[in-house]
């Protein structure tokens, strides 16, 4: 995030400062989560976040304000449910206006996703906690990242059969489609309103609910438009759903992308 950015952004929030700072250990049971919070937390996150607090202690109290309402702090105090803690660090932030509120709720999520990392001093930190037998799992990186951090091994293999490939890059024309612009369902349409109007069972019918959705026909050069134009999670659910492909080992992991057995025999020995 460059300087000018986060003074921008902090602008907007900052035009009328909160009167008053209160420290306090608040019962979880009374935090009140915000209903329209647009940051999202996956059970695999939540599930970091606490065993962040068991081995850190909860070191980064939670911002409410005067009525317990939660204006940052939504996954620590998930956490602190799984955790079975009755009690968190709190302090409330008085004499926000509702914009300033609404806006704190995004900003501080999204102010700390514009920062970025120096690889080399990060691998650097990395190792050495190795080194010193911490378990690195609680930074809250995936093996994707730790695969990308180790860079490339150098070994040349003799196996011809190696990830080592080069594919398509598709290049955006900046059309913008809405989800429902990418996909016909007319045939779906048709058979489920055939489907509804026979004399089968539930059961039956069930069963060709589910197959009809099989004929769903995707535009794919719209499909590609939409996904470059998606938000982050829209973006993983799409590549989890096979609907974008961009990492290989991926498609083959989740059987998008198949190998002949042979070939996958070698491939699993392959120097990466």
């Amino acid at each position: 995030c460059s300087i000018s950015t986060f003074l921008i952004s902090l602008k907007g929030i900052s035009m009328a400062k909160p009167k008053h700072y209160q420290h306090s250990i608040q019962k979880v049971s009374d935090l009140i989560p915000y209903v329209n919070n647009s940051r999202t937390h996956s059970d695999e996150q939540v599930n970091q976040v606490a065993s962040s607090i068991k081995e850190f202690g909860f070191t980064s109290p939670v911002l409410i304000d005067e009525s317990g309402g939660i204006i940052a702090g939504h996954g620590r105090v998930m956490a602190a449910k799984k955790l079975n803690l009755e009690e968190v660090p709190c302090i409330t932030l008085e004499g926000l206006t509702e914009a300033q509120r609404k806006a704190y709720v995004i900003a501080d999520n999204q102010l700390a996703l514009n920062s970025g990392w120096d690889l080399d001093i990060l691998q650097l930190e990395i190792e050495t906690l190795k080194e010193m037998d911490f378990d690195t799992i609680l930074l809250g990186f995936d093996d994707d990242f730790f695969d990308i951090l180790d860079g490339p091994d150098d070994k040349e293999s003799e196996n011809p059969y190696t990830d080592k490939i080069e594919g398509l890059t598709y290049e955006s024309t900046g059309e913008i489609y809405a989800p429902s612009d990418t996909f016909d369902s007319t045939k779906v349409s048709e058979l489920l309103s055939d489907i509804e109007k026979s004399e089968l069972n539930e059961d039956e019918k069930m069963f060709l609910r589910a197959a009809a959705t099989r004929h769903y026909c995707f535009n794919y050069a719209h499909v590609a438009e939409l996904y470059s134009t998606s938000g982050m999670e829209m973006q993983e659910l799409m590549e989890k759903s096979a609907l974008v492909i961009v990492d290989y080992d991926k498609a083959v992991e989740n059987g998008y992308a198949k190998l002949r057995e042979v070939i996958g025999n070698d491939y699993d020995q392959s120097d990466k």
